[in-house]
C-alpha cells in the first residue's frame, strides 16, 4: 500500500515527494509528524496566500476572469434533464406536460438517487444556488481561510495578541456534495497499459502526470469528464514501497508541448501494486472502506496540486474556486485484478493543505492531524461529525481526522471504442525518464521506432506525444524558432541534423536504413513543417 510521507519541495516543475508502503507498518499511532508541515511547500502561486473568509456576498461576475472552455460551454447550456412521458401518471395529450414528465432541473434529488450520481457537478451546483427568487444575492462561494487576517493594529502580531477581527474561525468539515469533475476518461487502454507495463518490467511503483483536455461529461447534467490522451512520467526514484519525485527542469518544456496540442495537465497517476499470485496475473485488494481509500499523505500530495492547478470562476470572490486537478491510483479490487480509481479532495481538504493545517499521522494511513497553535503559527479548531456507539452525531476535534471526510470520489473509464489522438503502435517510442534497457530515450532508440514507418508515414511516425517531448528537450540540437514560410524549410540545419544523428544511429546499430524508412525528404517536407506537431515544439519558449 503506497502513502506518501516526509514531502518535500514540489516546485512548479519539480518536486520531491516520497510514497512508501504501508503494508508492512504496525500498530496504531496517531503521533503527528510534526517535521512534515514544515517541509511542505508546494510553490502555491502568490494569490493563494490572500484568500479572504467570504461572507454573504453576492455573486458578482469578475469580467476579468478567464474562464475554462468546457466551463464557457457549460454556462451556455440550459441543463434541463428530458423526461418521457408516464403512461401510468400522464393523463394528458401528447404535445402537453404535468409535473411528472416535465424537465427536471439539473440538481433535482430525483436525479441524485440514480444508482450513477454520487454528486451533483458543480456547474449544477452553481445554478442551485443561483435558482431562487433572489438569483444567488445572499450565497457565496465560500473559501474558508485559516489565516491571520494581516494588518490588525488593536493589538500586537501573533503570539503576543488576537482578536476577533483577525482570527480565522473555527472549521466544521462537511460532506462536499459537488465534484469539479464527474469522470476521468483514458481514451484508450494502451494509455494505461504503457505505464503499468514499468511495474510489470521492474516491480517498482510508478508515478505520472495525466495530459489531455476537459469536455462536457453527456452522461451527468452539466458535467464536466477530463480525457486523458498521454501519461508524462517525470523524473523520480521507485522501489516496491516508495517513489520519490526528482527536480524536472523540463517540465515547462513539456507543458508547452502539451499547449501547443491543444492539451493541458489534467491530473496525476500512481500505483500502489502488490503482487498476490504472479502465475494469475493478480494483485493484492489494499484499499477498501475498512482499511482506506487514499492515505493522509496521498490526499495532502493531492491538495498541494489541486492548490497549483486552481479552477477560475467568475461567481468566486478570489477568481478561483477549487480545481479540476484529479487523482488516480492503479490498485487491486476485490476480485484481486488490477483497476484504477479517482478522486479529488475537497475544497475544505485543499484549503486546509494551503494554509499548512493539516499532516499525516506516523502509523495510521486513514488519519491526518490538525496542527497545534504555536509561537509561528495560528491554528484554528477543525471538527468533524460522526456517529457513537448509539447512532448519535457527536463533534469532535480533527486531532485525529479521519482523510474519508475529505475525498470525493470520480468514477475513471475507458470508452468502448478507442480513441487515438496519438500514433497507436505496436512498437511505440520509448517513455521518458525510464532508465532501463530498452526503455531509454536516444537517436538508436529513435532509428529504431522510424523503422517502422514510410516516408508516407511521417506525420503518423511524429505523431507520438513522448516522441515530441524528445525532440523538444534534446540538448543535441539547438532549436529554435524559424520561420516556416520561408523556402528554406526543405534545407533548414534541423532536419538535415536530424536526419545525419539518425543515420549514424542506425549504421552504429547494425539497423537496416534502407528506402523503406524515413528520409530526409520526408524530416523536410513542407507538410510536416505545418503540422500542429512541428507547431507544438516550436510553440515553446527555449533556453540554452
Amino acid at each position: 500500500m503506497i502513502y506518501l510521507f516526509k514531502l518535500k519541495k514540489i516546485q512548479a516543475s519539480n518536486g520531491n515527494v516520497t510514497h512508501s508502503s504501508t503494508s508492512s507498518s504496525s500498530g496504531n499511532s496517531y503521533e503527528p509528524m510534526p517535521s512534515t508541515s514544515s517541509d511542505i511547500d508546494m510553490s502555491i502561486p502568490s494569490t493563494s496566500t490572500t484568500y479572504p473568509i467570504v461572507q454573504q456576498q453576492t455573486f458578482a461576475r469578475k469580467s476579468s476572469v478567464t474562464e475554462d472552455e468546457v466551463d464557457q460551454i457549460l454556462s451556455k447550456m440550459d441543463g434541463k434533464v428530458e423526461r418521457k412521458r408516464n403512461p401510468m401518471l400522464c393523463r394528458h395529450l401528447g404535445n402537453s406536460r404535468c409535473i411528472h414528465c416535465t424537465p427536471l432541473d439539473p440538481w433535482d434529488e430525483t436525479l441524485l438517487k440514480e444508482p450513477n450520481i454520487k454528486h451533483l457537478s458543480f456547474h449544477a451546483y452553481l445554478r442551485k444556488l443561483v435558482s431562487g427568487v433572489d438569483k444567488g444575492k445572499f450565497s457565496c462561494l465560500e473559501d474558508i481561510s485559516c489565516k491571520i487576517k494581516p494588518g490588525c493594529k488593536d493589538h500586537p502580531p501573533w503570539p503576543q495578541g488576537i482578536c476577533s477581527k483577525c482570527q480565522p474561525t473555527a472549521v466544521t468539515l462537511n460532506r462536499q456534495s459537488f465534484r469539479h469533475v464527474d469522470n476521468v476518461t483514458f481514451e484508450n487502454p494502451n494509455i494505461v497499459e504503457r505505464f503499468i507495463n514499468y511495474w510489470r518490467v521492474t516491480g517498482h511503483q510508478r508515478v505520472g502526470l495525466l495530459y489531455g483536455k476537459h469536455q462536457p461529461h453527456l452522461d451527468v447534467p452539466l458535467g464536466i469528464k477530463a480525457s486523458v490522451s498521454a501519461i508524462y512520467e517525470p523524473p523520480q526514484e521507485g522501489s516496491r514501497d516508495y517513489v520519490k519525485f526528482l527536480p524536472d527542469p523540463k517540465r515547462e518544456i513539456v507543458d508547452e508541448v502539451a499547449k501547443g496540442l491543444g492539451m493541458q495537465c489534467v491530473g496525476w497517476i500512481f500505483t500502489d501494486l502488490v503482487p498476490l499470485d504472479p502465475s494469475a496475473g493478480t494483485v493484492r485488494h489494499l484499499r477498501h472502506a475498512d482499511n482506506y481509500f487514499l492515505s493522509s499523505h496521498e490526499v495532502i500530495t493531492a491538495a498541494h496540486f489541486q492548490t497549483k492547478y486552481p479552477n477560475p470562476c467568475k461567481l468566486a470572490p478570489s477568481g478561483n474556486f477549487g480545481s479540476k486537478f484529479t487523482t488516480v491510483i492503479v490498485t487491486g479490487d476485490k476480485e484481486n485484478q488490477v483497476h484504477m480509481e479517482g478522486y479529488q479532495v475537497s475544497n475544505q481538504c485543499q484549503a486546509l493543505v494551503r494554509d499548512d493545517c493539516l499532516i499525516p499521522t506516523k502509523d495510521s494511513p486513514e488519519l491526518a492531524y490538525i496542527k497545534e497553535s504555536s509561537a509561528k503559527q495560528y491554528v484554528p479548531d477543525v471538527y468533524f461529525k460522526e456517529k457513537d456507539q448509539y447512532g448519535n452525531d457527536v463533534v469532535k476535534l480533527g486531532r485525529p481526522l479521519p482523510v474519508e471526510y475529505l475525498l470525493v470520489d470520480c468514477p475513471v473509464s475507458t470508452p468502448n471504442e478507442p480513441v487515438f489522438t496519438f500514433t497507436n503502435s505496436n512498437n511505440p517510442f520509448p517513455i521518458e525518464n525510464r532508465f532501463l534497457e530498452g526503455h531509454l530515450q536516444d537517436f538508436s532508440s529513435l532509428s529504431q521506432y522510424l523503422q517502422n514507418f514510410k516516408d508516407s508515414q511521417f506525420l503518423e511516425a511524429v505523431s507520438d506525444f513522448h516522441l515530441l517531448i524528445f525532440l523538444a528537450t534534446m540538448d543535441m540540437l539547438p532549436l529554435r524558432k524559424v520561420t516556416l514560410a520561408s523556402k528554406v524549410e526543405r534545407e533548414t540545419e534541423v532536419g538535415i541534423t536530424v536526419e545525419q544523428l539518425i543515420l549514424a544511429s542506425a549504421s552504429h546499430g547494425d539497423i537496416s536504413s534502407s528506402s523503406s524508412t524515413i528520409s530526409s525528404k520526408a524530416i523536410q517536407n513542407n507538410e510536416f513543417f505545418h503540422s500542429k506537431w512541428w507547431s507544438a515544439i516550436y510553440s515553446c519558449s527555449w533556453t540554452y
